[in-house]
């Protein structure tokens, strides 16, 4: 019996037996404490089933355990902000330099970074080949092409220069190739200089169709023939079958004049033989003919005019002329009588 009158309740032998064992013994009205055996069968369970799922489901749709939390301190690597800093100035660094042109001026100079680098590396442009030269020079194809000390061979790109090359007038076509580790070659083929043209004062170089192939800036076209007067270049093979059928008179003229798109005007050591509009290589024949048997181009002449086929029309220079008239007087002046 205790204090407040009442005996205390009896222990069972349960009740001895967990005290025995040291267990706590939960008093009543509490919850029983969770886990156990059927809490760790149904985890079992439900990881099978997971499991199971992953092996069906699409990889989107698998379950996902959840990552375990890292303080982001931990994950950030070190001297991060340091290496920052130090990005952003040379970032800063590097917009100034760009902006104020030293880079502009360095690369002028020396070419760009990753050309520096490949020279460094063995790689720089040290041999062109070119093949293929007849009229042009090697200086104006490096020029043309844009190729120069400052190049590198991995950097060179072969599509630009072929490109650049493709417009020089004179170069029909090329090929560019690398051949490593410091030498390109260039193969080219030039179109065929046929003759000079004249218009408007400008004298051009063209191609036996009359294409212009590029403006005459040397003397190293000064021995073609040459044309002039407007679409006298479509007409040039006309004008060279004309300068065949002269044969000994060829390396006497000196050019050959279209007339009115219709007729030619050759230019002989300051005469002019005015060809007809058709017939024009039979007249050159005959001309040819007239200057064996008589030496005609010889005389005081200025002009001599073939168009018509059964004669032929000299213009006699103003001496020439004087000497004539005054031939011509002395002939008519009646002789006198003796007395």
């Amino acid at each position: 019996m205790d204090g407040g009158g009442r005996f205390p309740e009896p222990l069972t032998d349960a009740g001895y037996a967990g005290e025995e064992a040291g267990m706590t013994v939960p008093q009543a009205g509490t919850a029983p404490a969770r886990g156990g055996p059927a809490r760790d069968a149904r985890l079992g369970d439900l990881r099978l089933s997971e499991s199971r799922l992953a092996r069906v489901l699409p990889r989107f749709l698998r379950p996902r355990r959840a990552s375990v939390a890292v303080p982001i301190e931990r994950r950030m690597p070190r001297h991060l902000g340091m290496g920052l800093a130090f990005g952003f100035f040379g970032l800063v660094a590097a917009a100034g330099f760009v902006s104020g042109g030293g880079y502009a001026e360095v690369s002028a100079r020396y070419g760009t970074p990753f050309d520096m680098a490949a020279r460094a590396l063995g790689f720089g442009l040290d041999k062109v080949t070119i093949t293929g030269l007849v009229q042009l020079r090697s200086a104006e194809i490096l020029k043309a092409a844009g190729i120069d000390q400052r190049n590198s061979l991995p950097f060179l790109s072969v599509v630009d220069v072929r490109d650049r090359l493709s417009t020089v007038p004179l170069i029909g076509a090329v090929s560019v190739r690398k051949i490593y580790p410091r030498e390109l070659l260039v193969t080219l083929t030039e179109r065929e200089p046929s003759a000079l043209w004249q218009r408007n004062g400008e004298i051009a170089v063209i191609a036996a169709d009359g294409t212009v192939i590029d403006q005459m800036r040397d003397g190293r076209f000064a021995d073609l023939p040459l044309v002039v007067g407007d679409e006298a270049n479509l007409r040039t093979k006309e004008y060279l079958a004309l300068l065949e059928a002269a044969g000994p008179l060829r390396e006497r003229i000196r050019a050959g004049t279209l007339v009115s798109g219709r007729r030619w005007t050759l230019k002989l050591d300051g005469i002019d033989v005015r060809l007809p509009e058709a017939g024009a290589r039979d007249a050159v024949t005959r001309l040819v003919k007239l200057e064996a048997e008589s030496s005609l181009l010889e005389k005081d002449i200025i002009a001599v005019d073939l168009r018509l086929p059964d004669r032929v029309v000299v213009r006699l220079t103003e001496e020439g002329a004087a000497a004539r008239l005054e031939a011509q007087k002395k002939q008519k002046k009646p002789k006198g009588t003796e007395t």
